[in-house]
């Protein structure tokens, strides 16, 4: 899977931000994306600390680009920039004070087309990555809210398996539409992991065996989104056996091209989503990469704060694939 999407990033050589540029995690990680010829990373900070950082850890950051907030040449002109995005809502002194700051900074370099996409939050809070990306890069055209999705790897005789689930960390109670938008932009992350999608809207119901304001929301989502003609496979309202195995299926959705082999499920609220990719991670032996922000104009994606330098690097992958 990241094979694939390291070959095409070599091809076209991206510049990806990182807003904590002194951070040991993020060192190892840039060192070894730079080295491997990936991408081009952007470290975030003071020059001199990100330096004593780098000897101290023993990843070598030589040829890496450096920017300092405090000391940007082209500082004035971003203010300008920024007030103009948040007419009405931030003065200047305000834009000024929240670019000095790297996770405003680092989504202005990607607004204003320096960088092509943005890694946070080693030590940013979901929240800090995510707020400047909603103000400054915004959502797509047509797009209402930003969603995230996992993606759940697994090695086994087969191969690997790989399966994608949303949402599982931003949005605590979507609405039908909300799920419409969740499940398309899930797609097409799925998409970039090389995953056809099959999209099972999931819930405590197949096909009408239960009754409930959740069973009908994620009923009429699915109509919704059938009725958009889309490239993908999409069906619902299906329990987890009746979208993931076929001989459930057969009994509880024949006729489904869908049931028993979806692989792309969309929760119908956040405490199914994070309970659910959590048992897989924990109880399936699947690695959880993400969460994977969608629904933004530019690649923007946060970190877990108790992250470590291996999912530094396969998230900046990603980010970069999704430009």
């Amino acid at each position: 899977m990241f094979e694939t999407m390291i070959a095409a990033l070599k091809s076209d050589r991206r510049k990806l931000v990182f807003t904590e540029g002194a951070d040991a995690r993020i060192l190892e990680a840039a060192s070894r994306l730079h080295k491997e010829g990936i991408l081009a990373p952007i470290l975030l900070g003071n020059s001199e600390e990100i330096e004593a950082a780098s000897q101290k850890c023993g990843w070598p950051i030589d040829g890496i680009e450096r920017i300092d907030p405090l000391k940007y040449s082209g500082f004035d002109a971003m203010v300008a920039k920024m007030v103009e995005l948040r007419k009405g809502k931030m003065e200047e002194d305000a834009c000024r004070a929240a670019l000095s700051r790297p996770n405003y900074f680092g989504t202005m370099l990607v607004k204003m087309g320096y960088a092509d996409g943005l890694l946070g939050g080693a030590t940013y809070s979901t929240a800090d990555t995510v707020r400047p990306a909603l103000q400054l890069v915004k959502t797509k055209p047509g797009n209402k809210i930003v969603s995230s999705c996992f993606i759940m790897c697994r090695a086994s005789e087969q191969g690997e398996e790989t399966y994608v689930m949303a949402d599982c960390a931003i949005n605590i109670a979507p609405s039908e539409d909300d799920l419409v938008e969740i499940a398309v932009e899930t797609a097409r992350t799925a998409k970039v992991f090389s995953v056809d999608p099959k999209v099972a809207l999931l819930s405590y119901s197949t096909k009408g065996s239960g009754k409930g304001d959740s069973v009908d929301m994620m009923r009429n989502a699915t109509e919704k989104l059938k009725a958009l003609h889309l490239d993908f496979q999409v069906d619902g309202e299906f329990q987890f056996d009746a979208a993931f195995v076929p001989e459930v299926a057969k009994l509880k959705a024949p006729g489904s091209s869908v049931a028993g082999k979806a692989n792309t499920f969309i929760f119908p609220d956040i405490n199914a989503g994070n309970i659910g990719y959590k048992i897989a991670q924990r109880l399936g032996g699947f690695e959880a990469i993400g969460p994977i922000l969608q629904g933004l104009n530019a690649p923007v994606n946060d970190l877990s704060r108790g992250c470590n330098a291996e999912e530094v690097y396969k998230m900046a992958i990603i980010t970069a694939s999704m430009k």
